[in-house]
């Protein structure tokens, strides 16, 4: 075993003595519900590539529950089985295998019991309360238990490597990011602002800083990689080296075919690899967070199509991360589709058709988590809706276009039945020099008012356009450009976290939650603010418009206006009623002035001026309208 060259040794140290099997060996004969059990076996039979060669899973049975859960090959002769207890009581397994001549997978069993976890170790743990499932009405999301789930996630693509180690340590209650940062300790700083999830691509399978061009293509002309350039390095030709993307080990996810140019042999797998994954899962649960996982990177598929059995083999590797991460608390992506240029990508076309064969394969994830896809645009318009794509059961916008444009695709998703829920996966980044991150042309300098609020907008933005799901935001380190790098024309990770933009997703989740979860039921209703737009507001552009959803009665409803929107009147309300309209600042936090509107005989009412008493928004506000009932408004009197 080698230290990754970009890792301090004393980080290596620290890492080493955190690198303890996270799982006993044998499961517990007690355990709580939600809490991951791990069956280990020990193959009797040798295999030329047990990954591709053995399938393995346990029936398991319990309080209404009885499926099939697979597990996965962890190195040399030994597999496993993750599995959870959905209920209080008795549980039991059983093995299987198709090695049929192999004693050490088939026919072992055995049983546990699960208990209940208390009020206060839910609060503990929100993981502690189930697996995510959609709501009732298809709109939103929620804990098994029914308690909303509203995502609040960061955009961490490349968390899976050694770029964010996991070092095995206790962060400080103060502590603020800075070079040297640990896995931990970013999830700290998260959580401690309201984040409640991050997303990253499980693995990166050929990315390395060596002798060629961060995007290549082999003698052939297939390209095997369209990597993030690592800034200050070079190929043999002159051209920008990728980044590497090993784990805090110098493991890499598969097998590399030196003589094929650096082609990843998708066929064979690299537990080690998996097992530095595993502590970063295991982690992220304990603190209560959901991940966002994603199998791969759209770029390494070119290759994986020309040289392999594509269908076969990716449905396999998102099977293998299923069953090793799917006793987790998650959201899965079929495939981190940001973009899909004709030599670098795979059509989504292609991509649904392998995430549909693996749905024919091995049926759907056990515990029934939601799946989704980063995509361009809109996973409706790239994939279909329903039997068009089985495997998708939740949709997502993203990448393009960051600005108004990404609203309509937004609504239009919410129409659809059966509902799915949604949210924008990839809005503006603060922080990032992109031409398609800039909103009617604007590149602001990073973290500056202007560059906060843009985030801010799309944040409530997406939400009020139907993302009911949550919000996933975004900084220009998205790359994770960590220690032992220069960070080029994106910002180091550490900076980036610091990014007033973060610590302003806690006030969308105060102002959503703010009406317990009676934002489940809200419907999108911005046409019924009048004017919508501003009159000089621009479609491109992130000023000047109004949004808002509202309850089928009409009786709570909540609302966003853009910097420079202008202020409107509000059709389709309770005629003769009396409401009151609180005002929330969306960048500080917290609830402002409130004010009671009378509608008239039509159900129309005018807003009430911004704070300050302006006509148009000097900045962006947010607002919840209820409905007073007369006797509330009795007893006040």
């Amino acid at each position: 075993m080698t230290r990754h060259p970009f890792i301090p040794l004393k980080w290596w140290f620290c890492f080493m003595l955190a690198a303890q099997p996270a799982f006993s060996d044998d499961p517990s004969p007690t355990a709580h519900v939600w809490e991951v059990q791990e069956i280990t076996f020990s193959a009797a039979r040798t295999y030329a590539n047990p990954y591709a060669d053995v399938v393995i899973w346990v029936q398991l049975e319990g309080p209404g529950f009885a499926k099939r859960v697979y597990g996965f090959w962890d190195g040399g002769s030994t597999f496993k089985v993750r599995v959870v207890a959905t209920a209080p009581g008795s549980w039991r397994w059983t093995s299987g295998s198709n090695q049929a001549a192999d004693a050490g997978l088939l026919r072992r069993s055995g049983a546990f019991t699960a208990s209940a976890w208390s009020d206060a170790e839910k609060q503990d743990n929100a993981n502690r309360r189930g697996f995510l499932r959609a709501t009732a009405n298809g709109h939103a999301l929620q804990y098994a238990d029914g308690t909303p789930f509203f995502l609040l996630g960061d955009t961490w693509l490349a968390a899976s490597t050694w770029r964010l180690p996991f070092k095995g340590i206790a962060p400080a209650v103060d502590y603020v990011p800075g070079p040297g940062i640990s896995f931990e300790e970013a999830v700290s700083f998260r959580k401690h602002q309201g984040f409640n999830s991050v997303s990253f691509i499980a693995a990166f399978p050929n990315w390395s800083t060596d002798h060629r061009a961060s995007t290549f293509a082999d003698r052939n002309g297939v390209f095997l990689r369209n990597a993030w350039e690592k800034f200050g390095y070079w190929s043999d030709d002159g051209r920008p080296a990728a980044k590497d993307m090993a784990d805090e080990r110098g493991e890499r996810s598969f097998a590399v075919l030196a003589e094929r140019e650096g082609l990843a042999d998708f066929d064979r797998i690299n537990p080690t690899y998996f097992q530095s994954l595993d502590r970063k899962l295991r982690h992220l649960s304990e603190q209560g967070f959901v991940a966002m996982l994603e199998p791969v990177r759209r770029d390494a598929c070119p290759a994986w199509k020309a040289y392999f059995d594509f269908n076969t083999s990716y449905a396999r590797y998102v099977q293998y991360l299923v069953s090793r991460y799917g006793a987790f608390n998650l959201i899965f992506s079929g495939i981190h589709l940001d973009w899909i240029p004709k030599d670098y990508s795979l059509t989504a076309d292609e991509f649904n058709a392998a995430l549909t064969y693996f749905l024919k394969l091995y049926g759907p994830a056990p515990y029934g988590q939601p799946c989704t896809a980063l995509i361009d645009s809109s996973t409706y318009h790239r994939f279909g809706h329903a039997e068009h794509c089985p495997w998708l059961t939740m949709h997502s916008v993203g990448n393009k276009p960051r600005n108004h444009g990404i609203y309509a695709w937004l609504e239009e998703i919410f129409r659809l039945n059966p509902p799915y829920p949604a949210a924008n996966l990839e809005p503006y980044y603060t922080g990032w020099y992109h031409e398609i991150n800039r909103p009617g042309g604007e590149t602001p300098e990073p973290n500056s008012d202007r560059d906060n609020y843009f985030a801010r907008a799309q944040m409530y933005g997406s939400v009020l356009s139907g993302g009911l799901a949550g919000h996933v935001h975004g900084t220009g380190a998205y790359d994770v450009t960590s220690t032992g790098e220069p960070a080029g024309w994106r910002p180091y990770i550490w900076d980036a976290l610091r990014f007033t933009s973060g610590s302003q997703m806690r006030h969308l989740r105060d102002f959503v939650l703010s009406g317990g979860s009676r934002y489940q039921q809200l419907l999108p209703a911005s046409d019924a603010v009048h004017p919508r737009k501003a009159p000089d507001s621009r479609d491109d552009g992130l000023d000047g418009w109004s949004f808002m959803m509202r309850t089928a009665e009409a009786d709570f409803a909540l609302l966003y206006f853009e910097n420079g929107a202008a202020r409107a009147s509000i059709a389709g309300l309770s005629p003769l009623a009396t409401y009151r309209w609180t005002w929330f600042d969306t960048r500080k936090g917290g609830q402002l002035t409130q004010v009671t509107l009378m509608t008239d005989r039509a159900g129309n009412v005018a807003t009430p001026a911004f704070p300050g008493s302006a006509e148009r928004a000097t900045t962006d506000w947010a607002a919840r309208l209820q409905r007073i009932l007369r006797s509330e408004g009795t007893r006040k009197r």
